[in-house]
This record gives structure tokens, sequence and C-alpha cells, in this order.
């Protein structure tokens, strides 16, 4: 869903709500989006040392207090979100919008919860929020040079996942018949389960093989893992440089007012896509 801003003929604290808020061409806009980075970093790091218990024992009233002011920031900022948007519903319901929204729902859930320590680990979405900056120069163009090399990417990378996948169903398989429950390999899934930590060389060593016939799959297995682990970057590495990178192009920011098109080039005095002057 698009993020559609007010209507021409709104109040004009809309309109400059919108450009700051949505936009950063301006130093309004920039100034926001980097203030709100501060924020997040500042409540993300309230977060973690409230559990640290020590810490907690003695800031721990200062630290939610911190939170629970950056949540009220948080919250007012989401509802200026949707007071400026010609359609509040889209945004809503946008990736943005649900980032937004389960940024501030932890803090308010623990007014419920007993329990609700356990959610502070989702507090730290609203670290999500980040990509905002994202629009900020540059890096809209690095950005758009990843995706498109991961892109043209996807199809040799998922048939490189099913040959992976294949590979540990069938050894694992083979080490469930070969070693046996006695030896902790009490189920094929369980076995699949060693062969995709062996392959990707993590090793727990909570199964191991006894039998000759085991170690030596097992050999095989841990070999082929350090081959197999260079394969995907190999294959996004050779499709970044080949054909040779070009320039990441420099884009203005500025979002058409009309069908909400972005990466529009410096000189470009109408929207590539609809035509609207910007």
């Amino acid at each position: 869903m698009k993020i559609t801003p007010p209507d021409p003929g709104s109040a004009s604290w809309k309109r400059r709500a919108y450009s700051v808020i949505f936009e950063s061409d301006t130093r309004a806009g920039r100034a926001f989006d980097i203030m709100l980075l501060v924020a997040i970093c500042f409540s993300v790091l309230a977060v973690m040392l409230e559990s640290v218990r020590p810490i907690d024992a003695r800031y721990g009233p200062i630290l939610r207090a911190v939170e629970w002011f950056m949540t009220g920031l948080f919250i007012i900022e989401y509802l200026l979100r949707l007071l400026v948007v010609r359609r509040p519903l889209a945004y809503a319901l946008s990736w943005l919008g649900i980032i937004d929204f389960l940024a501030i729902v932890p803090t308010l859930a623990s007014l419920l919860s007993v329990g609700s320590r356990n959610l502070i680990v989702i507090r730290t979405l609203r670290l999500l929020r980040v990509f905002r900056i994202f629009k900020l120069g540059q890096f809209v163009g690095e950005g758009e040079f990843i995706l498109t090399a991961l892109k043209a990417s996807r199809y040799k990378i998922l048939v490189f996942l099913t040959a992976v996948l294949t590979l540990v169903v069938v050894i694992g398989t083979l080490m469930y018949v070969v070693e046996g429950g006695q030896n902790g390999f009490t189920s094929i899934p369980k076995s699949i389960y060693w062969a995709i930590v062996t392959l990707t060389t993590v090793g727990y060593g909570d199964i191991s093989p006894v039998t000759v016939l085991g170690q030596t799959l097992a050999s095989v297995l841990m070999i082929l893992g350090y081959a197999i682990i260079a394969v995907p970057t190999g294959i996004v590495s050779a499709q970044m440089a080949t054909p040779a990178r070009p320039a990441a192009p420099a884009f203005k920011q500025v979002i058409c007012h009309v069908c909400q098109a972005t990466e529009h080039r410096p000189e470009a005095e109408y929207c590539w896509h609809c035509g609207e002057k910007l």
C-alpha cells in the first residue's frame, strides 16, 4: 500500500508536517530522521541495560522512566503519521506502519502482562525503523544495487539450497541407519539436524558418530561444509562484479505527491512515473 500525502487543499501545517515526517530532501526532514535514529538507539540501549541485573538493581527506575518517555514520543510520532496522510489505514497496514505499531506495543502490553520482561526482545523491533534513514543520500542507490544482485542470483541460490537440503537428508538418513539410536541418532529428523550442524561447521557436539563408517561419513560431510559455505557468497559476488559495477546513482529525495514514486534524478522536474511536476 502506498503512503498518500494530504490533499492539496488541506491545512498547510499538514503539508509541512508530511514533508518533514515522510521526506528527507529538506533540512528539517533530515534532522527529523536523524533525531528518530538517535531516539531509537537510545531506547534500545536502555532496554539492553535493563536486562543487566546489577545495573537494573541500581538504575532500574531511571531506565524504565526513559523507556516510557521514549514510548510516549513514539506514540506521538505514530499518531502524527496517521494524522497527516490522506489514507491513514493504508499507512497503518503498510510494513513501515506495522513496524511503528510494534515499536510501542511491548511497553503498553506491560500494563496488562505480569511477565512483561519476556517482551523486552520485541521492543528492539523499533530498531528496524532506522531503514527510513536509508532514504538519505547515496544509501538508496547502494541498496538498489545490492537488491538487484540478490534478485539476479535468486534462482542459482534456490538450486544450491535444494541441493544442500537433499544432501543433508541423504546423509542424515544414512547416519540413522549406520549409527542407530544407541549412539544418539534416535530418529531421521534428529540425524538430519546433526547433518545440518556438521555441514555448517557449527559442531555443537551433542551428537557424534561412534562407528568407523559413521565417522567416515562425518569426515566427508565436514569437508563438503567448507566448500558449500563459499558457494552463496561466490554466486552473489560474481553477480555484483559481472558486469562491472556501475556507479551508484544519486537520487533526488522527493516523493511524488500523486503516485508516491521515488528515485527521481537530481535534474528531474517531473515525476518519471506519472509526469506530475515535482
